[in-house]
């Protein structure tokens, strides 16, 4: 984890599920540990993470469920000013993204949702006044029960951006195989 900045959210990435829909779609291994041209898909997600000089946290231990993991993320850094829950398997997002995320959550909004082309994608980023909901997550579902309660106050801004990594996450062998042709296409690839 890198050093907590004054007023900056903590970038929560979550390394610790089994891959089981990647490992059931025929893939072996780790999904987060398949190579997405030549590097494992984590270390891709990390290097965005680290490129937008955010504070983050890796969230590795073995947890039942992806909410046992964002709480104990949550736990784990009480003091920031809030969180951008980023699951390990999305290799494309792109720090600009991570940046526009955290700068809007700073305006003072409950909770941010990129969108792309009007599907919603990840990093979802929480204001600080949700720690307590985030800190007593557990189960399979992650914060979506924390989203679902801070869209019905009104206090979810849908932010759009040109970013296909919010969306493009590796749950099966052709999800990989699709990224790592988005990968390679480069810059250009904002637009597949």
């Amino acid at each position: 984890m890198t050093t907590n900045k004054a007023n900056s959210p903590v970038v929560i990435v979550l390394a610790s599920g089994r891959g089981e829909r990647f490992i059931a779609a025929g893939g072996t291994g780790s999904k987060l540990q398949a190579p997405l041209a030549g590097k494992p898909v984590l270390a891709r997600t990390l290097d965005a993470v680290r490129a937008s000089g955010l504070p983050w946290h890796l969230e590795d231990a073995g947890h039942p469920g992806m909410g046992d993991s964002i709480a104990a993320a949550v736990r784990a850094t009480p003091d920031a000013a809030g969180w951008l829950i980023l699951p390990g398997d999305l290799p494309l997002v792109l720090a600009e993204t991570l940046r526009a995320v955290a700068a809007a959550l700073g305006t003072g909004v409950g909770a941010v949702q990129p969108q792309y082309r009007g599907a919603r994608g990840h990093p979802v980023g929480f204001g600080a006044a949700c720690h307590a909901q985030l800190a007593a997550l557990e189960g399979p579902l992650g914060a979506s029960s924390v989203l679902r309660a801070m869209r019905a106050a009104d206090s979810v801004l849908d932010l759009p951006v040109d970013d296909v990594g919010v969306v493009t996450d590796i749950d099966t062998p052709e999800a990989l195989a699709h990224a790592e042709a988005l990968w390679l296409a480069g810059p250009g690839r904002l637009s597949a």
